[in-house]
């Protein structure tokens, strides 16, 4: 339990607006680790005036709340008429984070749906500004872990990947798709029309050239991976 009232205002005003410590401390120019520091160990034992400043303008709210002087409210913030500042709601939009669904499901190993309707069993976070540079919609996103070692060295098992189902133009590239109700993730190069190379990167597993699109369904292209080191 975090006892001083700044602190834990600090820590609230984080989880609700949906960014963390580390990213916080980067938008006021610190390590990483600096505001978790502050609030778990009291170290700095009070905020500095420009990071205060910057926080508050961040969060909309009074510099008195992030233990300014009473009464001392954040002009960057609130200007007159009440409304947020242009910088700090732009500051905020890019700080927004966004939770994509993921799936009880492993690409490459065994049957398996994918559904929108599926109940999730957990959730990644990921940049709201990060997405729309790659122009990706949160709504088109799942996550699903890679099971088996047919990608190898690109996809490991145990990675996650981010599937995109919007599939306005098929290109090449890495997807997960169904074929004889069973989820694979492989390397797809769409070459005569109609048809399609299925590739595992993994030599040990031998390519399929010419197979009818027909014969398989393209779930979604894989635009971003995480696993462990």
């Amino acid at each position: 339990m975090i006892d001083d009232p700044t602190r834990a205002r600090l820590l609230a005003l984080a989880e609700s607006n949906g960014t963390t410590l580390a990213a916080l401390s980067r938008l006021i120019g610190r390590n990483a680790s600096y505001l978790q520091q502050f609030i778990r160990k009291g170290s700095p034992r009070k905020l500095e005036e420009n990071d205060r400043r910057r926080l508050a303008e961040f969060f909309g709210v009074g510099e008195e709340e992030l233990g300014g002087g009473e009464g001392k409210e954040n002009s960057y913030a609130k200007p007159p008429g009440g409304s947020p500042a242009g910088s700090a709601a732009a500051m905020r939009s890019a700080f927004k984070w966004v939770q994509i669904p993921r799936l009880p499901l492993g690409a490459s190993a065994g049957p398996g749906a994918f559904s929108t309707e599926e109940s999730p069993v957990g959730q990644l976070s990921f940049s709201a500004a990060w997405l729309r540079e790659l122009g990706l919609s949160s709504r088109t996103l799942n996550a699903i872990t890679v099971a088996g070692d047919s990608m190898e060295t690109a996809l490991s098992d145990g990675d996650e990947i981010l599937v995109n189902r919007d599939l306005a133009r098929l290109r090449d590239g890495i997807h997960v798709l169904r074929r004889d109700d069973t989820l694979l993730v492989k390397r797809l190069q769409f070459n005569p029309p109609g048809r399609v190379s299925i590739i595992s990167d993994n030599a040990a597993y031998p390519p399929e050239h010419g197979v009818p699109l027909d014969e398989i369904e393209v779930i979604g292209r894989v635009v971003w991976k995480g696993g462990r080191v």
